[in-house]
C-alpha cells in the first residue's frame, strides 16, 4: 500500500511518458558484474537510448565520456559560481534467484498496476530517469541554470564505482569544487521507530566505509582419520566465532545524533523525551535503534561485520592444507580501516590466522544539515511530496558519492523516490519496481532543486 501524499504544487506539468522511458531503460540489461561476458554492447545501447529519449539534453549540454562508459553532461550556468554535481548510475546487479521466481520478468520493463517493474527500477535507473526528465523539461521551458550543473552518470557503481572515482578525480584536477553533490543513498520512506509515523525524506549526510577482509590459515595435510589439533578450517572457524561473539564498540556519529534529534522533533510527546535522551546517551541510542529498526537500526551506531564466504579443503577425508573466510565490514564514521584491522587481530588473538585487507574505503566525512544546500534539498522534497519532512540519515551502504567527499564539503545521498517497506526488498532482490507516481514526484523534486539554485 502506497502512502497518500498531497498533490505537488508550484511546478509546471511535465511532459508525459516518464514510465515508458524508464521501462525502455530497464529493457537494456546493463549488468556490470556480467560485463566481462556480455561485453560493452548493453552499455553502448543504453548510452544511445539516452540520446534518443533526451534530445534537448544532448543538444544543449556537452557530453563527455570518462573512463570509457562514464558520462558527464555539462550544463553551463550564467555565473562562475561553484557548480552543482547531480549523480546517478545506470548499471544494475544481476537477477536475484531464477527469473521464473519474479512476478514480472526482470528485463521486460513492464508497466503493471501503476508501477514500472524490472531490475534497476529503484537502483538506480528510476532516479536517473527522473533527473534527466527534469533537465529535459527545464530545457523545453527555455530555462538555464544560474550556475553550472554537472550530471555524472556511472556505469559500475555496483562494482565499487571505479569510474565514479575517476570522474571525481578528473574534475578535481580541472579545478572543479562543487557547491553541492547529490547522489543516491536515501529516499522517501516510512521509518520503523516508535512514536514516529508517516513518511520522511531520509538524506544521507555521510556513509560508512566498506572493507573486504580475508582471514586465512595454513595447515598440515594428511588423512582425516588422524587429525592433530585444529585444522586450517578449524582455525579460521574459531577466528570467525570469536569475532561474532565480540561486536564492535558503540560509537554515535554526529549524523546519528542529528537523526535522533529529528525523531524527537517529529515524535509523539510520549516518545519525544526518549529520543531526545537517546541523542545524548550512546548506549540508550543503540538499544532503541536496535529494538526499533532491527539490524538496520543497530548498524547506525557501530561497525558491522559479516562473514560472507568460506573456502577450504578438497575432500571430506583429507586434512585441509589451507582455509580462508571473507568478511564484509562496514566501518562506522569516526573509525578507520587500520583501526578495524588492529581490532580484528586483537580479538582473534591467534597468530596462525592472518588478516589481510583485500579492498577498503574509509568512512566519509559528515556534511552539515544546517546549511543552504540541505535547506534546498528539503525545499525540493516539499515540491514533490508536500508536507514530508526532510531529516538527516547515515547511509550504511556504499555509493558513488563517497568519491567526492574528500574534497567537496556538501555531499548528500538522496534520490527523490518513494520506497515503501514492501518494495525496499526489491533492491538487489526480486520483484524490483517503482510507482509511476513516485517517478513523477521525483522529477518535480529535481526540477525544483535546479530552479532553486542560488546564483
Amino acid at each position: 500500500m502506497h502512502a497518500a501524499f498531497a498533490a505537488p504544487t508550484d511546478v509546471a506539468p511535465a511532459r508525459p511518458g516518464i514510465e515508458e522511458r524508464l521501462a525502455a531503460l530497464i529493457r537494456v540489461p546493463t549488468v556490470s558484474a556480467e560485463r566481462a561476458e556480455t561485453g560493452d554492447g548493453p552499455f553502448e545501447e543504453l548510452i544511445d537510448l539516452l540520446a534518443e529519449q533526451y534530445p534537448l539534453v544532448h543538444e544543449h549540454l556537452t557530453r563527455e565520456r570518462i573512463g570509457g562508459s562514464g558520462l558527464v553532461y555539462t550544463w553551463t550556468g550564467g555565473s562562475g559560481a561553484d557548480p552543482v554535481v547531480l549523480m546517478a548510475h545506470y548499471d544494475v546487479v544481476p537477477v536475484a534467484g531464477q527469473e521464473s521466481e519474479w512476478s514480472v520478468p526482470p528485463f521486460e520493463g513492464r508497466i503493471v498496476d501503476g508501477q514500472v517493474w524490472g531490475r534497476g527500477a529503484l537502483d538506480d535507473k528510476g532516479a536517473l530517469c527522473a533527473l534527466l526528465d527534469a533537465v529535459e523539461n527545464l530545457l523545453a521551458e527555455g530555462w538555464s541554470p544560474p550556475r553550472t550543473v554537472l550530471l555524472c552518470l556511472g556505469p559500475d557503481e555496483e562494482l565499487h564505482g571505479t569510474t565514479a572515482r575517476l570522474i571525481a578525480q578528473t574534475l578535481k584536477q580541472r579545478g572543479v569544487q562543487p557547491w553541492l553533490v547529490l547522489d543516491e543513498g536515501g529516499a522517501v520512506t516510512e521509518i520503523p521507530f516508535p512514536g514516529v509515523s508517516g513518511a520522511f525524506a531520509m538524506v544521507g549526510l555521510a556513509e560508512k566505509g566498506v572493507m573486504s577482509v580475508e582471514l586465512s590459515a595454513e595447515g598440515t595435510g594428511g588423512h582425516a582419520s588422524a587429525p592433530t589439533g585444529l585444522t586450517a578450517v578449524g582455525r579460521v572457524a574459531r577466528a570467525v566465532a570469536r569475532l561474532n561473539r565480540n561486536p564492535f564498540d558503540i560509537h554515535m556519529p554526529r549524523t546519528v545524533v542529528s537523526l535522533l534529534a529529528a525523531l524527537a522533533e517529529h515524535a509523539e510527546p510520549t516518545y519525544a523525551k526518549a529520543w531526545r535522551l537517546a541523542a545524548s546517551t550512546p548506549w540508550l541510542a543503540a538499544r532503541l535503534l536496535a529494538a526499533a529498526g532491527g539490524a538496520d537500526g543497530a548498524a547506525l551506531v557501530r561497525t558491522t561485520l559479516a562473514p560472507t564466504m568460506l573456502a577450504g579443503g578438497s575432500s571430506s577425508n583429507v586434512l585441509p592444507s589451507s582455509a580462508s573466510a571473507m568478511l564484509n565490514i562496514r566501518v562506522n564514521v569516526g573509525e578507520t580501516t587500520t583501526g578495524v584491522v588492529a581490532r580484528l587481530r586483537r580479538v582473534i588473538a591467534y597468530p596462525k590466522v592472518s588478516v589481510r585487507i583485500v579492498e577498503g574505503d574509509e568512512p566519509t566525512p559528515e556534511s552539515p544539515s544546517d546549511n543552504t544546500q540541505f535547506a534546498l534539498i528539503a525545499a525540493s522534497v516539499d515540491a514533490g511530496y508536500p508536507g514530508v519532512a526532510t531529516i538527516p540519515y547515515l547511509t550504511t551502504a556504499a555509493t558513488d558519492g563517497r568519491h567526492w567527499h574528500r574534497f567537496a564539503p556538501a555531499v548528500y545521498r538522496f534520490a527523490p523516490l518513494y520506497i515503501p517497506d514492501a518494495e525496499r526488498a526489491g533492491i538487489h532482490g526480486r520483484d524490483e519496481r517503482v510507482a509511476i507516481d513516485s517517478l513523477v514526484r521525483g522529477e518535480r523534486c529535481y526540477r525544483a532543486l535546479l530552479k532553486g539554485l542560488p546564483a
